[in-house]
């Protein structure tokens, strides 16, 4: 996609997936230094929200804490199952672009009245519900989304939780002006028509690639963009059973697939179920491939960037138009007062 046809710039969707690169670029890592004390003084971080503001931002940072070793336990659920536990021990985000989501106000406002001193906020509007009642908030500096598919707040989300463990964990944050421009090709490279075509003409669109919210947060873009139904299969699930009942008219994307299992795959799904996998990936693979720029430890950014820019291309292709879903909303379930 590009911002030079008509065909894409009508859309608020893509004009704000194509800012992007420039958010990354301009992205101060020293915005979530106020909150680390606070959060150091608690045996673990929880990371909380709905749908797109904590799918992609929290699996990623739980993901990125891991591999680096950090002594900190990074822990994410949804708002209201988290109100089932004793959170004294955690410091909180509780993320909501608006500010104003129904499970997210509930959970933070049990939470004070609980006497706990670390619940914070982390929100695209200033003035919400979610700032008046935490403990502190960030307010990021993406702009308002008109779009219902949240993207450029999700990059700014998962952006800030990455400076807030580094600062934890006394690490620099390096590299953003390399991964916007990284970004910016992922969201521009030129997508084969033939697998639009495949995607396109898809019954169910699946999702398989790592625990880190990028694939998982693209089967929920998927429902948004396309209309199409689509499911995420963590890790290597999609050969353990669901082949059973999976068929040739349906797709799977692969993001980054693990080298060790493309053989199994393909046994599995392309030769035993007649099935396409399409692959997003840094290097070629055994299936047919969309190549995107290696972005190193920021890697996610770039493959969830590639993603917006294939399901565009075949949300397009089908005539829909991108920025009206028939009932998704913007705020899924709006806190409303009284």
């Amino acid at each position: 996609m590009n911002l030079k046809e008509e065909k894409y710039t009508r859309y608020a969707l893509v004009r704000e997936m194509m800012e992007t690169p420039g958010i990354i670029k301009s992205f101060d890592p020293g915005v979530s230094a106020k909150f680390a004390d606070a959060i150091k003084s608690k045996k673990g971080l929880f990371l909380t929200g709905e749908g797109s503001s904590r799918i992609f931002p929290a699996k990623r940072a739980i993901q990125r804490s891991l591999q680096k070793s950090f002594a900190m336990p990074v822990v994410t659920e949804g708002s209201t199952q988290a109100a089932e536990y004793d959170l004294q021990d955690f410091a909180v985000f509780a993320a909501s672009n608006s500010g104003q989501t129904k499970e997210v106000i509930r959970l933070v406002t049990s939470l004070k009245q609980h006497k706990h001193n670390a619940v914070f906020g982390l929100t695209a509007n200033p003035g919400t519900k979610l700032e008046e009642i935490a403990s502190g908030t960030h307010v990021l500096t993406c702009g308002k989304e008109n779009a219902v598919a949240a993207t450029k707040s999700v990059v700014e989300q998962g952006l800030f939780y990455d400076s807030l463990l580094r600062k934890i964990h006394g690490v620099k944050m390096e590299g953003l002006k390399d991964l916007a421009e990284k970004t910016e090709q992922a969201l521009t490279i030129k997508i084969d028509a033939g697998i639009t075509d495949i995607i396109r003409k898809a019954s169910v669109i699946y999702f398989a690639g790592r625990n880190n919210g990028v694939a998982e947060e693209l089967a929920l873009k998927t429902n948004e963009i396309t209309r199409k139904k689509s499911a995420y299969l963590e890790g290597t699930f999609a050969v353990h059973g669901i082949e059973e009942v999976m068929d040739k008219s349906e797709v799977l994307i692969w993001i980054d697939p693990f080298e060790a299992e493309q053989d199994k795959f393909n046994e599995c799904l392309v030769k035993g179920v007649g099935m396409n996998i399409i692959a997003i990936s840094a290097k070629k693979t055994i299936f047919p491939t969309i190549i995107i720029p290696e972005g190193g430890e920021h890697s996610e950014y770039v493959q969830l960037a590639a993603g917006w820019n294939l399901l565009v291309e075949t949300g397009i292709s089908l005539g829909i138009d991108l920025d009206k879903p028939v009932r998704a909303r913007k705020v899924g379930n709006e806190y409303i007062a009284g």
